[in-house]
């Protein structure tokens, strides 16, 4: 007998119990599956468990900002965030759209318009690659959505920008990342850093991660290019 298709997942997370139960009943009833989640930790848990093809978030969380999370989240997950808010003002759609969410939809809402924004945003992401928030490399653990780093089982401590970079060499693991692109996701586009500046810092993290940083193993430069962090 054929296995039945695997049902869209959507990860819905929002602290309100009558917004999940509203959105729970909209999304079932059009066939999508739904995991709930209250709190941050609660949706890192279940992303944990499993990637959704589609994260909905709200803005306001008790034990983080949505805007943080995202940006956590956005360190490994490739999959489309729609974020909630009960704000409208141009500044907060901004901040949320800066922050790696996909779409912004002011509260309260439709029941159409969330379910048409919803499916615009699958079908844009159809494709799209996500990155298990756990990679093992030989005695390197990353751990993207905890955000911890560990080496032979001690914790290896990395600055933010450190972090950033190794993030997105994750994010696009065994494939080149350029110099351009590295500056634009860990300093912003309109920032001026030179190639020497994110050399130095790049050399700091391979001397933390790396057992011979001179001879790297998993942190590449591709001459003239960029870099790549290959898992092989």
């Amino acid at each position: 007998m054929a296995e039945a298709p695997r049902r869209t997942s959507v990860l819905v997370v929002d602290d309100e119990i009558q917004i999940q139960r509203a959105m729970r009943t909209i999304l079932e009833t059009r066939g999508y599956e739904v995991v709930l989640a209250g709190t941050a930790q609660e949706a890192l848990d279940r992303l944990m468990d499993g990637t959704p093809d589609l994260v909905v978030l709200d803005v306001m969380l008790p034990d983080m900002s949505g805007i943080e999370l995202c940006e956590r989240m956005r360190t490994w997950l490739a999959v489309p965030v729609l974020m909630l808010s009960v704000r409208s003002g141009e500044c907060d759609k901004i901040d949320a759209l800066e922050s790696g969410a996909d779409d912004y939809l002011t509260k309260p809402f439709s029941a159409g318009e969330f379910v048409a924004r919803v499916k615009a945003l699958l079908r844009r992401s159809r494709g799209m690659p996500t990155t298990p928030p756990v990679l093992k490399l030989d005695g390197l653990i990353i751990d993207l959505s905890a955000r911890r780093v560990t080496r032979g089982g001690e914790e290896v401590s990395l600055t933010p920008i450190e972090f950033a970079i190794l993030g997105l060499l994750v994010q696009h693991a065994d494939r080149v990342v350029t110099w351009d692109q590295i500056r634009d996701v860990v300093w912003g586009a309109e920032c001026i850093v030179d190639a020497a500046t994110m050399r130095v810092h790049v050399s700091n993290l391979r001397k933390k991660i790396e057992s011979h940083p001179a001879v790297p193993r998993h942190v590449l430069t591709e001459p003239g290019v960029g870099l790549r962090l290959t898992t092989r």
